[in-house]
């Protein structure tokens, strides 16, 4: 078990764009939408505070956001360019071991992360939590999640993610060179290489195997952690996953 860890909310906004799942709230940022008297953010940081965060930072640019924060005991943090960047800066300013999650990350519950941050491995730098697709459908049958396909099954990310130490910014740095190339996938595609995009495609990797793979590319010791509760794959991405998450707490 890591402990103590700090924490780190990404929160950021792209400027000028309407969020549509904020938009069909009625509210400026997914953030502030309310669920059971309580705004996803509040709800995050409840999450991640009462999991034992020692320190917490939010990542945001938004000012009812940052609005939000002047009564919380939360690191108010400024936004970078994408999301990596942010997540660089945050751990440069929060320290290790970090754990980052997102503020539409609705449904967080304590025991996710205390379970996540007991079942990753000890020699591992960094550690994702990804959820089997049959968990993620017994949880939540009306989903509809993004799922990766391996050897072993297909699994759905989590939005959650632990970085151990310094050594563990070589994923985030991977990453970012990732984000710049997004309007080239031909160069993301020559940065991984022939042999893991053709194994991955014929279906020959395991998650496990592919995680490896990627963390050896980025320099660090990566391990997949598989979710107990499937629910911790449903994030609100979109006006359909906020009616699902309402549905799913009782609240439709």
């Amino acid at each position: 078990m890591i402990s103590p860890f700090k924490a780190l909310i990404l929160a950021g906004s792209r400027g000028g764009e309407i969020d549509p799942a904020a938009a069909y709230a009625g509210v400026a940022h997914k953030g502030l939408i309310v669920l059971q008297g309580q705004t996803l953010l509040a709800r995050v940081l409840g999450a991640v505070e009462a999991a034992g965060a020692a320190t917490i930072g939010v990542s945001a640019n938004d000012e009812a956001i940052r609005a939000a924060l002047a009564d919380t005991r939360a690191v108010i943090l400024p936004t970078a360019s994408g999301p990596s960047q942010s997540v660089a800066d945050g751990a440069g300013t929060l320290g290790f071991p970090l754990v980052v999650t997102t503020v539409d990350h609705a449904l967080l519950k304590p025991e996710w992360i205390t379970q996540f941050l007991a079942d990753m491995p000890d020699w591992a730098d960094v550690a994702v939590l990804l959820a089997p697709e049959a968990r993620v459908r017994e949880a939540a049958p009306k989903t509809k999640r993004t799922y990766l396909k391996f050897q072993d099954g297909r699994y759905s990310g989590c939005n959650l993610f632990l970085l151990r130490d310094e050594k563990a910014m070589g994923v985030v740095q991977l990453w970012r060179k990732v984000e710049a190339l997004r309007k080239q996938p031909w160069k993301i595609a020559a940065m991984l290489g022939p042999s893991f995009l053709i194994r991955y495609a014929l279906g020959l990797l395991t998650l496990d195997q592919a995680v490896t793979r990627l963390g050896k590319l980025a320099g660090v010791k990566a391990a997949a952690v598989r979710a107990h509760d499937g629910l911790a794959a449903v994030d609100v991405d979109k006006p359909s996953d906020l009616d699902l998450v309402r549905e799913l707490i009782g609240e439709a």
